[in-house]
């Protein structure tokens, strides 16, 4: 079932208590905390309207409602199980959430590539729960984009300063392009990082401890990866497990891989939720 955006559903009130309908109705399921209007009672029909036709036309491919028409309604996500995370001095380093609840997680990394002017929109209409690894320097060329999606459920995590691969480094330079970007992402958004992706997923036992010592609770690698609207699987399963972790970027089709995500997602028996709600 597709979306009604927030900003019809004002337009529209008015008329709504002029033919005295019920008033709207909130789903509390994740996907379905879309507004959805009430049909109007047989003893009450509406009547025709003498407008064109061409006012419930299909929306044009590529618009935000053409978008929206496509999300697919979830279940809500279950609650969050406490995750057992080590005792030791280093991070754990997961391709997967080590959990069998169906919940899937969207990730996007970088931010200094592309934003879709739509994205934001898109982002809070459908209600998609993303997770964004952030490069320092992207996020603090754009904090206010950032700021926005971090506004309508976005959650800002760690992914360096420069996007260095770190593997085989001293773990004074590790630690200083893992805690320089928390404290620079801290100091935009107000709430220090708890998760870290390093740049290509390359990392080593260092890193981990780099990233325990900056104050990350994990570190995530991913199980799909997202480009052009189309989900390639990084593991034999060519479908999402539990516990899933979908990696895309800021590129100029960003809308089209969550779109393709949330097909997959939902495919599975599966709903997106955040990283955060699920590694405490």
């Amino acid at each position: 079932m597709s979306a009604t955006p927030v900003r019809r559903i004002l337009a529209v009130v008015p008329l709504l208590a002029l033919l005295t309908l019920s008033a709207c109705t909130a789903n509390p399921t994740l996907h379905a905390r879309r507004i959805t209007t009430a049909q109007p009672t047989p003893s009450a029909p509406l009547p025709r309207p003498s407008t064109s036709p061409s006012a419930t036309a299909e929306p044009a491919a590529g618009s935000l409602e053409w978008y929206l028409s496509q999300v697919p309604t979830f279940p809500e996500a279950p609650p969050p199980q406490p995750m057992q995370l080590p005792a030791t001095g280093a991070a754990p380093f997961w391709h997967r959430l080590p959990t069998d609840q169906k919940v899937a997680f969207i990730t996007i990394d970088d931010g200094g590539l592309a934003r879709p002017p739509g994205l934001i929109d898109f982002i809070w209409e459908a209600r998609i729960p993303v997770t964004m690894f952030l490069n320092s320097p992207a996020a603090a060329e754009h904090t206010d984009y950032f700021r926005q999606i971090e506004a309508v459920g976005g959650i800002v995590e760690n992914h360096t300063i420069t996007h260095n691969s770190l593997a085989g480094r001293s773990y004074d330079y590790q630690k200083q392009e893992i805690c320089g970007a928390a404290d620079k992402l801290e100091g935009l958004f107000g709430k220090r990082p708890t998760l870290f992706r390093p740049p290509f997923g390359e990392h080593d036992s260092t890193t981990l401890k780099a990233a325990h010592d900056c104050g990350a609770k994990a570190v995530f690698h991913w199980t799909e990866t997202v480009h052009e609207g189309k989900v390639r699987y990084q593991t034999p399963e060519k479908v999402v497990q539990p516990g899933d972790i979908l990696l895309m970027h800021f590129r100029p089709a960003l809308m089209d891989d969550l779109l393709a995500a949330l097909k997959a997602i939902h495919r599975a028996g599966l709903t997106p939720a955040l990283l955060t709600e699920y590694v405490r």
